[in-house]
């Protein structure tokens, strides 16, 4: 259920990293289009965070999206 979510609000989800995050580039955004966990891990490459933190980021804006 949760990577039907994931792909249901890309796009919105895709935006709002890309706000809140802008050294994120697009290629790596395609690149996780869909898969959490592959979203999950750019995210801590990029962000320098724990798995757990940005889990909770990842289900903040899937929440608000």
């Amino acid at each position: 259920m949760d990577r039907d979510i994931m792909e249901g609000k890309w796009t919105e989800l895709k935006g709002k990293l890309r706000s809140a995050y802008g050294d994120l580039t697009d290629d790596e955004l395609e690149e996780a289009r869909g898969d959490r966990e592959q979203l999950e891990g750019k995210l801590q490459q990029r962000l320098g965070k724990s798995k757990d933190e940005v889990r909770q980021i990842v289900d903040n804006m899937l929440n608000a999206a």
